[in-house]
């Protein structure tokens, strides 16, 4: 059985800092583009992050130079560090993993901005 498990959302001050993780188990975690998406009220889910089949990465535009996207595959983890962060950030957070025709999400971490 395929599972991915988001940890780490939060209440966070704007300017703050918070690392979100996703364990994957049940896949050969290696070969899968791992990303990290977000769906904030109202809107469409938007990709955040990603890691191409070939290993480049890949960033929303809102988030350059604020997030990282990392993967550690001896963990079968993925990670997104996110740094500066803006009331606009706040959003449910998704992991998704690909490949070829198989495509797995997890089911989410709050990640929330405010004063």
């Amino acid at each position: 059985q395929v599972q991915l498990v988001e940890s780490g959302g939060g209440l966070v001050q704007p300017g703050g800092s918070l690392r979100l993780s996703c364990a994957a188990s049940g896949i050969a975690f290696s070969i899968y583009a791992m990303g990290w998406y977000r769906q904030a009220p109202g809107k469409q889910r938007e990709l955040v992050a990603g890691f191409t089949r070939g290993g480049s990465t890949n960033y929303a535009d809102s988030v350059k130079g604020r997030f990282t996207i990392s993967r550690d595959n001896a963990k079968n983890t993925v990670y997104l560090q996110m740094n500066s962060l803006k009331p606009e950030d706040t959003a449910v957070y998704y992991c998704k993993a690909d490949w070829l025709q198989r495509t797995y999400w997890g089911q989410g971490t709050q990640v929330t901005v405010s004063s």
